[in-house]
């Protein structure tokens, strides 16, 4: 039951964004929203000083994970880092780097010893971290690197934006769109949709999902006309997971995969590179959607959204992609808690 697993936790995000202000919202709105149970990873002084900024008048409380739940109900829980925040609206500052970091190594030791059931993740701003010398492309990597470093025998991560209509997933992510025809392989398409299919049934109940695999080229190749990794690499991988026993369709042309009566003909489409799966996700529901790492030991999920760092600190951030986040954390951790 959800009252007897451990809370969720959040992460700090990019101080000078809308993370702070969507998690005081949350909380804030708890009685309308209903949201499940959670602890932020930060530091207390820097959300008080962001909710003088917004006008609210909300109770925090510095506690440890432990009594987060027991907290909740009166004020917003905070478990200290141990770092100073500066909380400049709109402003990036990169000696909040290590801060930002800590609370993402911080909510995995969390998870991994089960004083969180789940990780949300606030946005973060990847320049920031890259000029202080983070090695990783992404949050994504990050979570898997830590893992690892836990004793996670395989952390091998795959994005998932899920929302109310949509299910996508990107074989490649974080790379210049010229490098994606060297990068992609058939043995990556397997692997990353076995990740997926296992996931989808050991937390989202769906025992034999249905793949629509997109091509890469436009018309999926046209026969080889336009392109031969859709004919060389991607049918290839198609006929694999087939014989493996997967439901699994492809490739196909991208442009005719995403209407309604299109997606209702598969449960997830795994996409060849990263705009062809977020713009569509994105476009269908941009606060519903939710960004969700499978193949990580732990549940870890992140709103679609951005650090919006001209919003921050307006009163005018929409805290639905937060909110959507946790409860989408709180319904697969409750596999894990079962």
């Amino acid at each position: 039951m959800a009252a007897s697993r451990p809370p969720l936790v959040v992460t700090l995000g990019e101080p000078a964004g809308i993370g702070l202000d969507v998690t005081l919202a949350v909380w804030r709105d708890r009685a309308r929203l209903n949201p499940p149970v959670f602890y932020l990873r930060g530091d207390a002084d820097a959300l008080r000083r962001r909710a003088d900024r917004l006008g609210l008048s909300i109770p925090l409380v510095s506690v440890e994970p432990e009594a987060a739940r027991k907290a909740f109900p009166e004020a917003l829980p905070v478990a200290p880092l141990g770092a100073v925040v500066s909380e400049a609206c709109g402003a990036p500052d990169p000696r909040d780097a290590d801060a930002v970091l800590d609370s993402i190594r911080a909510s995995v030791d969390d998870v991994t010893a089960n004083r969180a059931a789940a990780i949300v993740t606030n946005p973060i701003n990847k320049k920031t971290l890259y000029d202080a010398g983070f090695p990783h492309p992404g949050h994504t990597e990050f979570l898997a690197a830590l893992a690892a470093e836990r004793g996670a025998e395989s952390a091998e991560p795959v994005m998932m934006l899920a929302g109310p209509d949509l299910r996508v997933v990107p074989v490649t992510i974080h790379m210049p769109l010229r490098d994606v025809p060297q990068a992609l392989t058939t043995e990556m398409i397997v692997r990353k949709a076995e990740i997926v299919a296992r996931d989808l049934a050991r937390r989202f109940g769906l025992r034999q999902p249905r793949f629509a695999v997109a091509g890469l080229n436009p018309h999926a190749g046209e026969g080889g006309a336009l392109g031969r990794e859709d004919g060389e690499i991607i049918t290839q991988a198609v006929a694999t997971l087939v014989a493996r026993g997967h439901d699994v369709r492809g490739p196909l042309p991208a442009d005719t995969m995403f209407h309604a009566a299109a997606r209702a003909t598969y449960d997830v489409a795994l996409c060849m590179y990263h705009d062809q799966a977020l713009i569509p996700a994105k476009t269908l529901d941009f606060a519903e959607t939710v960004n969700v790492t499978l193949g990580l030991p732990f549940v870890r999920t992140s709103p679609d959204h951005g650090t919006a760092l001209a919003l921050a600190g307006t009163g005018k951030a929409d805290p639905a992609g937060l909110l959507a986040a946790l409860k989408m954390a709180d319904r697969l951790a409750a596999t894990d808690h079962a």
